[in-house]
């Protein structure tokens, strides 16, 4: 921005040049403008140097928020899903309501315990599954 510190000394010369003397009305008004013009020069030079630090201090953040994306692995292609999703059951004896890990629901081999009348409860796909299922279990008839 020193071009417009240039440019206001210049005309500054220039006025000074042309005598512009502040005792007529057009020399108070020449030299008032000049004297607004620097002070535009300024504010602007100030504006612009504040301009440059935001820059370097966004950046900065920007950078750090990489590193901490980075860190906890927020990529969305990301292969291993750490997400587990429970299902509300009621044991059918004492109706106490248990939460389940989805897939033990879905193992044939599992055997769950209600911790409340100690009763094995018994669990069948379409208690969780319907048609139109998007759970992401092979619900194929087993016959």
């Amino acid at each position: 921005m020193n071009h417009l510190f240039e440019n206001v000394a210049y005309l500054k010369g220039l006025a000074e040049g042309l005598e512009v003397k502040e005792s007529s009305k057009e020399g108070k008004l020449l030299l008032g403008i000049l004297d607004t013009l620097e002070e535009m020069a300024e504010a602007i030079n100030e504006i612009q140097e504040d301009q440059e630090d935001l820059e370097d201090y966004v950046e900065a953040l920007d950078d750090d928020l990489a590193e901490i994306e980075e860190d906890l692995d927020l990529d969305d292609d990301s292969e291993c899903d750490d997400d587990i999703d429970f299902m509300e059951v009621e044991c059918p004896k004492c109706q106490e309501v248990i939460y389940l890990d989805e897939d033990i629901l879905y193992d044939d081999d599992a055997e769950v315990l209600c911790p409340e009348c100690h009763e094995i409860i018994e669990f069948m796909e379409e208690d969780f599954c319907g048609d139109d299922c998007c759970c992401g279990h092979d619900h194929e008839d087993k016959e």
